[in-house]
């Protein structure tokens, strides 16, 4: 069996599980206490820029797409993008209210895939309904909200 999505899933884990560190070393370094969030907000936007846009129109070229765009998936998509941003720019937020990468990484983490879990099974729910979802998924998702609360509790330095 081929695991290849394993790979590029954990290439995502390994560049979320960076990102907040990056951002919040980025968001101190601009020396800027007060607008200092927003200037390393400005760079992750162009980060984007160049991943997203651009990395996406040569894999686009190169493999020949058709450049045809429906209006749902152009809407569904933009409105992923915004959440993603807005959920972004809640990091640096958080950092500005003294937050710290350990604590809101840790509570976005927790936090984000119960939001996913619960969202992604009723947007799309298994076969035969809710009364299908499994105990063992329930209670990752208690264990989830389990650790953000207890990072949150016994944060270092609390």
């Amino acid at each position: 069996m081929r695991m290849t999505w394993l790979i590029f899933a954990l290439m995502t884990v390994a560049s979320w599980g960076l990102y907040g560190v990056l951002l919040h070393t980025g968001q101190i370094s601009m020396s800027d206490p007060v607008h200092g969030r927003y200037k390393a907000f400005l760079f992750v936007g162009i980060a984007y820029l160049l991943t997203a846009v651009i990395g996406s129109a040569i894999m686009l070229a190169v493999n020949g797409a058709q450049w045809n765009f429906p209006v749902k998936g152009l809407v569904w998509s933009t409105l992923a993008g915004l959440v993603g941003a807005v959920g972004a720019f809640g990091v640096l937020l958080a950092f500005g209210a003294k937050g710290t990468p350990p604590v809101v990484m840790s509570i976005v983490f927790a936090g984000a895939p119960i939001v996913n879990a619960v969202v992604a099974t009723a947007l799309h729910p298994p076969a035969g309904g809710w009364s299908a979802v499994r105990w063992p998924f329930v209670l990752g998702i208690v264990l989830a909200a389990l650790g953000g609360c207890l990072v949150t509790l016994f944060r270092p330095g609390s």
